[in-house]
């Protein structure tokens, strides 16, 4: 059994851990984003180990029906997008229930692999899911830090 003091701060470390991102909405036409998590990243900016993969979660709602999604994942630097490749593109097998229904709610769920050969450095993650006339369901930026 837990000790009673114990018992208390559990839901409350909890809470922390599962704390929502705070995030740049950059340019969600289709779709209204509700969260953002991504995890582990206690505070940011977000530091992303070499040889880890952090798993995303974004609550979004649709304004729009489609047949299908996609992600785009880039590093931003110097407000340059370099791609950046994810195991599983297809937003469709990411949580989210195709079609998608306008004033539906989503979960979509994925997971970002940092390699071990990513350069240590800082940059905004900008992670892009767009409909089937590739309009954005959301967009949203994060800065991160790439460390060793």
């Amino acid at each position: 059994m837990v000790p009673p003091p114990l018992a208390l701060l559990l839901p409350l470390v909890a809470a922390a851990l599962a704390e929502p991102l705070r995030f740049v909405d950059c340019g969600s036409k289709d779709g209204s984003i509700q969260e953002v998590n991504v995890s582990p990243c206690p505070t940011q900016p977000c530091q992303l180990v070499k040889g880890t993969s952090y798993s995303i979660n974004v609550t979004f709602s649709s304004k729009i029906e489609s047949q299908g999604s996609k992600a785009k994942v880039y590093g931003e630097m110097l407000h340059v997008d370099i791609p950046f490749p994810i195991p599983e593109p297809d937003g469709c097998k990411s949580g989210i229930q195709c079609p998608i229904q306008k004033g539906h709610s989503y979960s979509y769920l994925n997971k970002l692999p940092v390699k071990s050969e990513y350069p240590s450095i800082k940059l905004i993650v900008k992670w892009e899911l767009v409909d089937d006339q590739d309009q954005m369901l959301f967009c949203w930026k994060i800065p991160v830090q790439i460390t060793s």
